[in-house]
């Protein structure tokens, strides 16, 4: 038997139980009717009628809680593209003049061991700049924003699909691929691809071992269990993510734009006054002396 029939099953029978348990309070003389029907439901299903329930609160705070973590993620991501696209490269720019600089100092005192290894520095200094920044795009990227709809697409997904909710080794394997796809798709704001993740699983079979209320009672277990160890990683990833100097530095940058300032100008102009400095001290020392 599939554990969604199974827990259809159960539903109605638990109904069936509450409606002659109703009639039989209403009529006398109908002990035996009433006895029978609380018998119906076994202590094990008994059981297993409060763990389903334990388990979809544990779905819906799983898929509430991945919809934080992969908000937040797509959120540094996408001030990070924005920070380098607009400081990063200025400061590898910086960094170039700022070694081309200590090079032409070396030059002039090939003797002065200190000036070669600032030269040496700086200019391993700029190339990691320069790295890490990367090229600059075509775009401005833009920063992260989840439509409504996007999210609640995503807690679908989450609640459906989560490899933490399933105790079959084949089903949590295919769930993992589909769950890691369903996050790049949230980060790049693709609810179409969402929505075909969710249509294909749900029209998959999903393989399930054993029949009856002990097994399915295992695996609910099970599922809790997996679902609370994901929450306990999920809260340990929000705060590496919260701590992180990306996090501290936009969170400023929230704050000042909320007062009505832009940070990321008032850097870009520092830096810009950094850049022109360094460029004139460079034109300066590299002009031919009379």
């Amino acid at each position: 038997m599939r554990a969604a029939e199974f827990r259809v099953r159960l539903a109605r029978r638990t109904r069936a139980i509450l409606e002659v348990d109703t009639v039989a309070l209403k009529t006398a003389g109908s002990h035996a009717s009433k006895q029978e029907a609380i018998s119906v439901l076994k202590p094990e299903e008994q059981e297993l009628a409060r763990k389903l329930e334990e388990q979809a609160e544990l779905e819906a705070m799983l898929a509430e809680r991945e919809l934080r973590y992969a908000s937040l993620r797509a959120e540094l991501g996408a001030f990070e593209r924005r920070y380098l696209h607009f400081i990063g490269l200025r400061y590898a720019d910086l960094d170039e003049y700022k070694a081309r600089l200590a090079e032409q100092a070396a030059r002039r005192q090939p003797g002065n061991e200190r000036a070669q290894q600032a030269a040496r520095e700086a200019r391993a200094r700029a190339d990691e700049t320069h790295s890490a920044a990367g090229q600059k795009s075509a775009e401005e990227p833009r920063p992260f924003e989840a439509s409504p709809g996007m999210k609640r697409l995503y807690r679908e997904v989450a609640k459906r699909v989560h490899p933490d909710l399933t105790s079959g080794r084949a089903d949590r394997a295919r769930r993992q691929e589909l769950m890691a796809e369903a996050n790049e798709a949230y980060e790049c704001g693709d609810e179409s691809r969402l929505l075909k993740i969710l249509t294909e699983y749900e029209c998959s079979p999903e393989s399930v071992e054993g029949d009856g209320p002990g097994a399915e009672l295992v695996r609910v277990i099970r599922r809790a269990s997996q679902a609370r160890g994901r929450l306990a990683e999920i809260e340990a990833g929000l705060q590496e993510l919260t701590r992180s100097d990306l996090f501290q530095l936009k969170s400023r940058v929230d704050e000042a734009e909320k007062g009505g300032r832009d940070l990321f100008l008032e850097m870009m102009a520092r830096v810009d006054e950094q850049i022109a400095l360094a460029r004139q001290r460079l034109e300066e020392s590299s002009a031919p002396m009379d």
